[in-house]
């Protein structure tokens, strides 16, 4: 007769038999079927979700994604923030290869204008796609799960809460030395820095001497003496300096670049860092350039009168050469930035070829030449001309390849900015002829040349009256003069005149705060051409049309400013000898 109760070899089995399954398992069993039925009723509504959204994607003539088949570039996500992520309600899901794509729940202007600034800006061709709901969370999803970088701290070991803290206790470059010393080695970079922030030097400069280190401050274009440091620190400071800037420690007899960032709460900063072999040891300099010196408008530079309106004319051409000119260190990038800002315009393609990019424009391309990868200005701007520019800014015309390029550019469309290192704008010309460029080519190209300097402008706290000797007076008759009376700046000289400096006081310490350009703008006219394209051109000869025609002088301009209590002769005088 069989037996009914299950054996212990029945118990011990794999398959144990189910009317005597335990009731836990079976109701786990349970749950776990009901949640497949319910993931497989949620997949057949996502799936027709998809199809409806991929049908209103063909109706409105768009391409569709699906984020649960394409695959959501990471590195592309974080090029919108979260909080634009939700209030666009689109995603970047893809920038390779010069493809940038946006998927959106729901096209809008302000996703497509969203999607025409990050083309520019990365330099790729844009294409809008439209996305499910549920394609959108699980964007939101992986952006969530992206490591996080630190906020205040780029690429750097100096946190900005140690460059505020020290920025406090080093208003004043003259108590450096003092602090320096009672601090650990570790954190004098940092109070370096801090102090030349504080100060708003353009550059830091640490060189290697016999007796010690000297620390130098490049203060409005004036570089002053700040402190005498122990030469016991120097081997910790450079290798502090070559560690925050990714440089190699071990390389000491041979130059090195390299650059640090840091994000202050008020402003980015991007410190780029030279170092140089010299006798007693590494020299270093270090350029700090702030987010917030791009924000000149083109009204500001310091032109005014006929000058600002021929200027303003001209940039406004659709087509054409804008120069300036000047030594380093004369301004000559500020203004071509400045004039930037103010033909950055919807519906006009703005690129620029720089060495390097000092600063970055919204909604500008910016590309940097690469000399080691074989990537000059010429051949750099020859492929910018395949990107269809409106503008196009060259940092520099060093060579005949390059006018050659530039120009040609000028003459087909395109409105060219670039800068040459003459002393003013009367030596563009000759400069060009003597590279090689055709004077036929030349004279039709070039719209205005402007030169410039940089003077530092009277602190409005201390300003006070003064008198000059006899020997400048004299010499300040002979420029204001010299004046052409169809400039609109011929001053009158029945008045008597005043002249002014700063006294010094603890906010400029030394009279000046800030600085501002003096300028010459020569326009190109019928004269000028044709003395161009009789092939024999001097600066002299340039000199003497420009100022006929009403052209005013940086001295002259100088001077003016001067008059006005911007700045003083000495200053003056100084930048333009």
């Amino acid at each position: 007769m069989p037996n009914d109760n299950p054996s212990i070899e029945d118990l011990l089995s794999k398959k144990t038999p189910k009317n005597i399954q335990d009731p836990l398992s079976s109701k786990q069993e349970d749950e776990d079927e009901q949640t497949q039925l319910q993931n497989k009723i949620g997949q057949i509504e996502r799936q027709g979700n998809e199809k409806e959204v991929e049908q209103k994607a063909g109706e409105l003539g768009l391409q569709y994604a699906d984020f649960n088949k394409t695959l959501i570039d990471r590195e592309a996500l974080p090029l919108l923030s979260r909080q634009d992520m939700e209030t666009l309600k689109a995603v970047v899901f893809l920038n390779q290869s010069g493809q940038l794509r946006v998927g959106v729940t729901e096209p809008s202007e302000s996703a497509a204008k969203k999607l025409q600034e990050l083309s520019q800006t990365q330099n790729a061709q844009g294409a809008m796609y439209l996305i499910s709901e549920d394609s959108f969370q699980k964007a939101l999803k992986t952006y969530d799960s992206l490591p996080k970088k630190p906020k205040l701290q780029k690429a750097v070991a100096i946190s900005a809460e140690d460059l505020e803290k020290y920025k406090e206790e080093v208003s004043d470059p003259s108590l450096l030395p003092e602090k320096i010393k009672n601090i650990p080695l570790t954190d004098v970079m940092t109070i370096i820095l801090a102090a030349g922030i504080q100060a708003e030097a353009s550059d830091i400069h640490i060189e290697a001497e016999e007796a010690g280190i000297k620390l130098r401050f490049r203060l409005d274009g004036v570089l002053k003496d700040i402190a005498e440091l122990d030469s016991k620190m120097w081997d910790q400071v450079i290798s502090r300096v070559k560690l925050l800037s990714k440089l190699k420690l071990n390389i000491t007899d041979k130059p090195q670049d390299g650059r640090i960032s840091i994000e202050l709460p008020e402003e980015e900063l991007d410190i780029r860092v030279s170092t140089l072999p010299t006798s007693y040891g590494e020299s270093v300099v270090m350029r700090i350039l702030r987010s917030s010196a791009i924000g000149l408008e083109f009204s500001d530079l310091g032109l005014r009168g006929k000058i600002f309106n021929d200027l303003k004319r001209e940039i406004e051409r659709p087509n054409g050469m804008i120069l300036t000119t000047g030594p380093t260190g004369s301004g000559k990038t500020t203004t071509l930035y400045a004039i930037l800002k103010k033909l950055n315009k919807e519906g006009t393609k703005i690129i620029t070829l720089e060495d390097p990019i000092e600063y970055k424009l919204k909604g500008v391309n910016q590309s940097q030449v690469d000399k080691s990868g074989n990537y000059d200005f010429a051949k750099g701007l020859r492929s910018i001309l395949r990107q269809d520019p409106d503008i196009v800014m060259v940092g520099e015309i060093r060579d005949l390849e390059t006018a050659d390029v530039a120009i040609n550019a000028a003459l087909t469309g395109h409105l060219v900015l670039s800068t040459l290192h003459t002393n003013d704008a009367s030596g563009a010309i000759p400069r060009f002829l003597s590279m090689g460029v055709k004077p036929f080519l030349l004279s039709p190209a070039v719209n205005a040349v402007i030169g410039q300097r940089l003077v530092r402008k009277i602190c409005p706290k201390c300003k006070q009256e003064t008198e000059l000797d006899s020997q400048k007076i004299t010499r300040v008759m002979e420029i204001l003069k010299s004046i052409p009376v169809n400039s609109g700046f011929a001053p009158d000289m029945s008045n008597a005149m005043k002249f002014y400096k700063g006294a010094g006081c603890e906010q400029c310490r030394e009279g000046y705060k800030g600085r501002i350009g003096i300028y010459e703008v020569f326009i190109m006219t019928p004269k000028i051409e044709k003395l161009i394209l009789a092939g024999q051109v001097s600066e002299n000869d340039i000199k003497q049309i420009t100022q006929g025609e009403g052209m005013i002088s940086m001295v002259q301009d100088g001077v003016l400013k001067a008059l006005d209590g911007i700045t003083s002769i000495d200053e003056v005088f100084r930048v333009t000898e």
